[in-house]
């Protein structure tokens, strides 16, 4: 029997709507949901090395004094030139003893596996204040760098200029305020880093996030993180992607309060994806 044309338009409107659907179910925001957060046994970070590390300091033009400790390449060439990792910690490690900043996380560099696949200079500068305040400190959204940061890095360049680092592969990464610093960085120094990857952070005025859109980012959180809460880097990776920015994403794990999964400290997964990452050639 024929189908009346009132029927067939209907068929039609039915189609073309699950087609629609269909498409929007596909559309990529960024955002990988990862529903059980790997945990690490603490004596694996407790057992690490972190003697390699070997001390710095440097007084930026702003009179900030940044402590550092600083681990060179596994058998470098002093033909070759090497990455640089900056490695941005957390307000719990605020200081001047040049100690405090050598965290777990800091420390998976030496690990004998890590260091050997991984040959890059490792930068972990210490900060005798906050490197990033909040708009509230009850319920942060915003993010906003401090003479601190901006000391930190003066320090990177006179490290780079001093070591034959490759200009082109310049990383920094960081957890909870050094998340935050690690947002924030790119915006101040947008000629310095090849790639970033907040962890547990918060981020920068999204107003800032067409500035932020040729930088490959990965960002790292929880979504039961109380004290830095998610929705902060939800709204900036939602910003940048809305900007055109298309090499940034969000790794939310479920459950996770406000501390690094256990497939971060050892994992290669992320430095695979980081040590891959290259500033443009000046003729590019």
């Amino acid at each position: 029997m024929a189908m009346s044309s009132s029927g067939a338009a209907s068929r039609g409107l039915a189609l073309a709507l699950c087609a629609l659907l269909g498409a929007c179910a596909t559309v990529d925001t960024g955002v990988d949901r990862i529903d059980a957060a790997p945990v690490l046994d603490p004596a694996v970070l407790q057992s690490l090395p972190g003697a390699d590390f070997a001390e710095g300091e440097f007084r930026a033009k702003n009179g900030v004094r940044i402590p550092y400790r600083w681990l060179a390449p596994a058998n470098a060439d002093e033909d070759k030139q090497y990455p640089l990792v900056l490695v941005l910690h957390s307000s719990g490690q605020i200081g001047d003893d040049n100690r405090g900043q050598l965290n777990g996380f800091a420390r998976t560099w030496a690990a004998p596996e890590l260091r050997t696949r991984y040959q890059a200079f490792v930068l972990v500068p210490q900060f005798p204040t906050r490197s990033a305040e909040y708009d509230d400190s009850a319920k942060p959204q915003l993010a906003r760098g401090t003479p601190a940061l901006s000391a930190a890095l003066e320090m990177v360049d006179a490290f780079v200029a001093g070591h034959p680092v490759d200009r082109r592969r310049i990383y920094v990464t960081g957890f909870s305020m050094g998340g935050s610093a690690t947002w924030l960085a790119p915006l101040l120094r947008p000629d310095l880093f090849a790639a970033a990857m907040p962890i547990s952070g918060i981020a920068p005025d999204r107003a800032s996030a067409p500035r932020l859109t040729a930088l490959p980012i990965r960002v790292l959180h929880g979504d039961a993180d109380t004290e830095n809460p998610i929705d902060s880097d939800r709204a900036m990776v939602a910003a940048i992607r809305a900007a055109g920015g298309e090499n940034v994403r969000l790794r939310e794990y479920a459950g996770l309060e406000h501390t690094v999964a256990g497939d971060v400290f050892l994992g290669t997964w992320w430095r695979d994806w980081m040590f891959e990452q290259r500033r443009p050639k000046p003729e590019e």
